[in-house]
């Protein structure tokens, strides 16, 4: 992390003044740059290319346990916390949705109550409207 910091500043700042600031020596540093991708980093670079594959044939509904089962289904050997380490740092989330759900069924045969206001809740003194809910239970 510190090398690659300094690798995006270094347009910026001199080598050396980041390298003192991160606390690393630019031997390292250059070190670092001319340093081939580790193993592990290229196996993450093919995982991660079959989770987003995953992840848009799934309409983005797949969350790690269910990437996870279905990475191994296809033969790959990984764990589902490699699986939310490479989802979590590559930004891959997931969209819930949910189905409709109809609240208010308003063909019933309950009574109406009829609209005496009619909205106009203006009155020329104390106790002359009232409204209210006319659904109330009664307790026992």
């Amino acid at each position: 992390m510190r090398f690659a910091f300094i690798d995006a500043w270094k347009e910026e700042w001199p080598v050396e003044f980041l390298c003192r600031i991160m606390q690393v020596s630019s031997r390292g540093f250059r070190a670092w740059r001319v340093r081939p991708m580790s193993q592990r980093q290229r196996d993450d670079m093919v995982i991660l290319a079959h989770v987003r594959e995953q992840h848009r044939l799934s309409l983005q509904s797949y969350g790690r346990p269910r990437m996870t089962e279905e990475l191994q289904e296809l033969g790959l050997k990984v764990g589902y916390r490699r699986i939310g380490r490479l989802m979590r740092e590559n930004d891959i989330k997931i969209i819930r949705t949910q189905k409709y759900k109809a609240t208010t069924d308003s063909n019933h045969t309950f009574n109406i109550a009829p609209n005496l206001l009619d909205q106009d809740f203006s009155a020329d003194g104390p106790n002359q409207k009232w409204a209210g809910e006319t659904s109330m239970t009664k307790a026992t």
